[in-house]
């Protein structure tokens, strides 16, 4: 797939004179010939006609998604970062509650696996990082993940814990696990009795861990 990402400076107005309207285009025609013009709000064949010949691109009643302040995405950064932090404290935890259930031989890794990528996992695995769409694990036993999981994942161990996005496919013992099941928090997916149990993490069992 091929795209292209473009920076467009927009100027909103509404048209409340028609006669006002072309006059401001006709003093300020230079600076906002380059613009995307956004009009709210009605407008006649005669400011169609006029916007037309003056060769001024625009949009009429469109709700455009405003850009977001550095400050702002700092602040997600943060809680992004935070919240990667949160997961990996309670895979740690879960890690100490469920060692009993460990095999001995695990694996623990901090790169993200990425599209196109199969991992193969003799054993428990604790990923730190995210599964790109496109790639794949498969693991003998446990797997704790911390960071989303957009790839496929074959587990045969006794549990797994991890975030599921939509394009993912998790598959359980040979039984793919509903996605939606998955979703937007920290799961652990555990075989009890042949019976397949989907239980969220809450952030504060992260107490687990003091």
């Amino acid at each position: 797939m091929q795209s292209n990402q473009y920076s467009v400076k927009v100027f909103e107005t509404t048209i409340t004179d028609e006669t006002e309207f072309k006059e401001f285009f006709e003093v300020n025609y230079t600076l906002f010939k380059d613009h995307l013009i956004l009009i709210k709000g009605e407008m006649s064949d005669d400011i169609k006609k006029y916007l037309q010949d003056k060769k001024l691109q625009y949009l009429q009643n469109i709700n455009l998604p405003k850009g977001r302040s550095r400050k702002a995405l700092e602040k997600e950064f943060q809680i992004l970062e935070a919240e990667a932090a949160i997961n990996k404290q309670i895979a740690e935890a879960e890690l100490k509650k469920l060692s009993n259930k460990l095999q001995n031989n695990l694996t623990v890794l901090d790169d993200r696996v990425r599209s196109g990528h199969e991992l193969n996992i003799d054993g428990d695995l604790l990923l730190l990082n995210r599964v790109n769409s496109g790639a794949t694990i498969n693991t003998t036993g446990n797997l704790i993940i911390t960071q989303v999981v957009e790839g496929a994942i074959r587990c045969h161990g006794n549990f797994m814990m991890l975030t599921a996005s939509p394009k993912a496919n998790i598959v359980f013992h040979d039984v793919e696990v509903d996605n939606s099941l998955l979703e937007d928090r920290l799961n652990r997916v555990e075989l009890k009795n042949n019976e397949i149990i989907i239980t969220p993490v809450l952030k504060k069992e992260i107490n687990w861990a003091l």
